[in-house]
């Protein structure tokens, strides 16, 4: 059975950081590309991050670009997100997910496995 467990979230004033932890389990994770998506309020589900299987191909979302860091940590099959300087507008739910196919940046929707959703809370 597939699991992945987020954690990590929570509430800080803008320019503050946090780290997302996404452990997985049920599914061949070095094999996989991870990465990370969000939705603000009132807002459809978008890109943020992510890399292929080796790590060898990372993308990140513009809007985030300089600021978040994607890594993964094979031997615990977990994968991060580092937020520095976050800004009100980060302020979403973030989800985990993973693919084995290929890294989406457009069609977030299909990626193979998710998360359950972590809120950010940034004030200003």
């Amino acid at each position: 059975q597939v699991h992945l467990v987020q954690s990590g979230g929570g509430s800080v004033q803008a320019g503050g950081s946090l780290t997302l932890s996404c452990e997985t389990s049920g599914f061949p994770f070095s094999s996989y590309a991870m990465g990370w998506l969000r939705q603000a309020p009132g807002k459809g589900r978008e890109f943020v991050a992510a890399f292929n299987w080796n790590g060898a191909s990372t993308f990140y979302a513009d809007s985030v670009k300089d600021r978040f860091t994607i890594s993964r940590d094979n031997a615990k099959n977990t994968v991060y997100l580092q937020m520095n300087d976050l800004k009100p507008e980060d302020t979403a739910v973030y989800y985990c997910v993973a693919d084995s196919r290929s890294i989406k940046t457009e069609a977030v929707h299909e990626y193979d496995y998710w998360g359950q959703g972590t809120q950010v809370t940034v004030s200003s």
